[in-house]
């Protein structure tokens, strides 16, 4: 299955592109809505190294948008969503921690990632990440305004440096807003899409 899987991935992006892929590590801050989504569009167009970080456990609040199942609530978030990577590609390496992201520790949970996805609830926190990884060169893919049900043409990319890209309509508030699965995928699969242009285009 692995091999079949692989080979049609190179028909798709060519042998170069894949390995690209297949060798760039990917840090993903946070596994919920956003993380859990993201990661899953990640392995399926053959990215195999990426970090996870969540200090979070699966509840049953979480199924009707994160990339979890039922009879996983109670267990540690980035264990679960290892656990579902690996069902869709068995020879992944993945780098899992659980861990709440604080302040001035970015830099050293994501030191050996050439890429990071954004993908925090807090806006101090997203802040801080965003601030802390910009210093250090990595290419962040952050996520802003993706509240509610339709107008999703509204989620658009945002680059704001050449090295930071915002995904979301800038505006709308979870908090207001209720993040629902339509939204909250279409942004997890646009961060998804910058990171793979990123990493088939640049030289990382």
């Amino acid at each position: 299955m692995t091999t079949s899987f692989h080979e049609n991935l190179i028909k798709k992006i060519g042998r170069d592109g894949f390995n690209r892929l297949q060798k760039t590590k990917i840090g993903i801050a946070g596994v919920g809505g956003l993380g859990s989504n993201c990661a899953a569009n990640l392995v399926r167009v053959g990215f195999r190294r990426i970090k996870l970080v969540d200090f979070d456990f699966v509840e049953a609040g979480n199924i009707d948008r994160q990339f979890y199942f039922a009879d996983q609530v109670g267990i540690y978030k980035v264990e679960a969503l290892r656990q579902n990577l690996l069902r869709i590609v068995a020879d992944l390496e993945l780098d899992i921690e659980v861990r709440r992201i604080e302040k001035n520790l970015a830099g050293k949970l994501f030191s050996d990632c050439a890429v990071v996805a954004e993908c925090l609830d807090s806006a101090e926190c997203k802040s801080s990440l965003v601030s802390e990884l910009l210093s250090q060169n990595k290419f962040i893919v952050a996520a802003s305004g993706l509240g509610g049900y339709g107008s999703s043409d509204e989620i658009q990319a945002h680059s704001i440096k050449k090295n930071l890209v915002i995904i979301g309509d800038l505006k709308s508030d979870i908090i207001s807003k209720p993040a629902l699965s339509p939204r909250v995928n279409i942004v997890a699969a646009k961060q998804a899409d910058v990171i793979l242009e990123h990493v088939l285009l640049n030289t990382i």
